[in-house]
């Protein structure tokens, strides 16, 4: 049995709940406060930082590209087309930047500030940082995604999916990332139809339906979250 511990809108737990879906791996689900470093999960990663995965009673596996090899070494090997890690060794390489360039740079230059800001402010104590949002951090946040999402238009337009000619983790982490700025209405579909047009198609699988049915408390979704023809 497969745990992970993970928070709804934390993205890179966002990306692993999709892989374990579309791998149609059973978890049970621990829900942890980012901000916070309970005892258990110290017990499991030192770092105290989510996500982490347990299987049965195996170590730890901590961190969201860890834990994304592990489900390919342990489901997708298995699964002919429809694994998530492409077969040849650019390939790989490419998926795997992409991967990168969403957990790491896409978030730490725009959904990581939204995503704080908005939405983990709102039930933080104040001793762990919560209250109002910082403007400055919005401000930071909305001047950079116009940048990334011309990059992703140009993968969008130029490839079938983001990395290459198969649905692969990169359109997982990359999707997980949209979906919490979609929540908040902080997404310009508008400028750039063909990533809106791979976004629609990613969004309308069955392995988004459970994360597009989840609610930040007191904050609706915008209109366009969990509308599958936005």
């Amino acid at each position: 049995m497969l745990t992970l511990y993970h928070h709804p809108f934390s993205p890179s737990s966002r990306f692993l709940r999709l892989i374990l879906n579309e791998y149609g791996a059973e978890f049970e689900s621990k829900i942890v406060n980012p901000w916070e470093r309970p005892a258990d999960l110290l017990m499991l990663n030192p770092a105290g930082t989510i996500p982490v995965l347990v299987e049965n009673d195996g170590p730890a596996i901590c961190g969201a590209t860890p834990i994304m090899e592990y489900l390919d070494e342990t489901r997708g090997y298995s699964l002919a087309n429809r694994r998530l890690m492409p077969d040849h060794p650019e390939a790989r390489a490419e998926c795997r930047r992409l991967v990168d360039w969403a957990l790491l740079k896409l978030d730490g230059e725009v959904i990581g500030h939204l995503v704080r800001e908005r939405i983990y402010k709102q039930v933080m104590p104040k001793s762990a940082g919560g209250g109002e949002p910082d403007s400055a951090a919005l401000r930071v946040a909305r001047a950079n995604i116009p940048h990334h999402m011309k990059y992703l238009e140009y993968l969008a337009a130029s490839r079938k999916w983001l990395a290459g000619d198969r649905l692969s983790f990169a359109d997982f982490a990359l999707a997980a990332e949209l979906s919490c700025a979609d929540y908040l209405g902080e997404v310009p579909w508008k400028n750039e139809v063909n990533v809106k047009e791979w976004y629609a198609r990613v969004k309308s699988r069955p392995s988004m339906r459970p994360l597009l049915g989840e609610k930040v408390l007191g904050m609706p979704p915008s209109p366009t979250y969990a509308d599958l023809d936005f």
